[in-house]
């Protein structure tokens, strides 16, 4: 959301546009309920993501609900179970959905719209992941992305001989691969990454990255890290520039030059899955892989669990564990074993 200030008569605007957007069971059971709504989507969730996502998915049930025939202090949880098994989809979609009514039901509740939250008592549906989805790529492939990156190019010198000319695209792919690899970080939050974020403390660079849910966390920079970043800096020029100022920036289409704003987490994607195709790597691989590719290769060599935990900036290690695909390579060692 925006913390822009904006006059009153904007603000009515505003406020009139999102009650015109209210679903009908909220309309119909007045100022508290609209109050209710608006605190729960607009004040508890900043998030724009997970607004949209609670959002769709309080909408979707109070259309179904609305089908019913009945209003919103009349909503049993049965009604929901009934809904949730009629729901389908995957077991993270139906549990998506749970969690949002409960937390609107809970603001309704706080708010004397209902009596009880009939979301509370429903069943959420189990879903044991033993492994995640996303592909690893190899060291083998992630050195061979990073040696297919052309960072200078031979021009004339104007004396018969050539020159080698720094190319700025080329050295800032390398510089967000190489981040994506060697600190295991997602793409969302090399985006965010600022001038000030790349910084001396003392003993050693790191980078300071903003997480998911507000974690602020400082990951060592390797010395091939420092390079590549240094070097993408230095021919950028943006050295002398404030800390709030982007760090890695797009360009400007067919100029070759940057502009004033930071990449988004589409771009990188799509970044990386340019670069994927020109070294002849898998396209199914995504920035996403780097992060399974860090996790798997430091279990392996013996770093303990609750390290990689915090490499990767998991609450739980059992979402760290997700990401390893040590059993996949063992799979795949057996089934070759099998008599043909």
């Amino acid at each position: 959301m925006s913390t822009e200030i904006v006059p009153a008569s904007a603000a009515g605007q505003i406020a009139s546009s999102k009650q015109h957007a209210l679903p009908v069971l909220v309309e119909r059971a007045g100022g508290a309920a609209r109050f209710a709504w608006d605190e729960f989507f607009f004040a508890e969730h900043h998030n724009p993501h997970t607004q949209k996502a609670y959002m769709a998915a309080v909408k979707r049930f109070l259309a179904w609900a609305e089908g019913q025939g009945v209003e919103l202090p009349a909503i049993t949880p049965g009604m929901i179970g009934q809904y949730l098994v009629g729901l389908g989809g995957s077991a993270a979609k139906r549990n998506l959905a749970l969690s949002a009514l409960r937390g609107f039901f809970d603001r309704l509740v706080n708010r004397h719209v209902v009596i009880l939250n009939p979301a509370a008592t429903a069943k959420g549906v189990k879903e044991q992941v033993i492994e995640g989805k996303t592909p690893e790529i190899t060291v083998e492939q992630a050195r061979k992305l990073l040696a297919s990156i052309q960072v200078a190019k031979l021009v004339d010198d104007g004396q018969g001989g050539q020159v080698e000319t720094p190319l700025l695209v080329g050295l800032r792919d390398r510089a967000i691969i190489a981040t994506l690899k060697f600190t295991a970080c997602r793409a969302g939050a090399v985006a965010k990454l600022r001038l000030g974020d790349f910084q001396y403390d003392g003993t050693q660079f790191v980078l300071r990255f903003a997480e998911k849910g507000g974690k602020s966390r400082e990951i060592p920079v390797r010395h091939d890290l420092e390079g590549y970043i240094r070097a993408y800096v230095d021919v950028a020029g943006i050295a002398g520039e404030g800390k709030d100022r982007p760090l890695f920036r797009s360009l400007k289409r067919r100029t070759g030059q940057l502009t004033g704003n930071a990449m988004t987490s589409k771009t990188i994607c799509e970044l990386v899955k340019r670069r994927l195709k020109d070294a002849g790597l898998p396209e199914r691989l995504s920035p996403h892989s780097f992060r399974v590719a860090a996790v798997t290769d430091l279990l392996t060599q013996g770093v303990p669990l609750e390290d990689v935990q915090y490499l990767a900036g998991h609450s739980e290690p059992r979402t760290t564990a997700l990401y390893d695909r040590r059993r996949k390579r063992v799979t795949r060692n057996i089934v070759e074993r099998i008599s043909s």
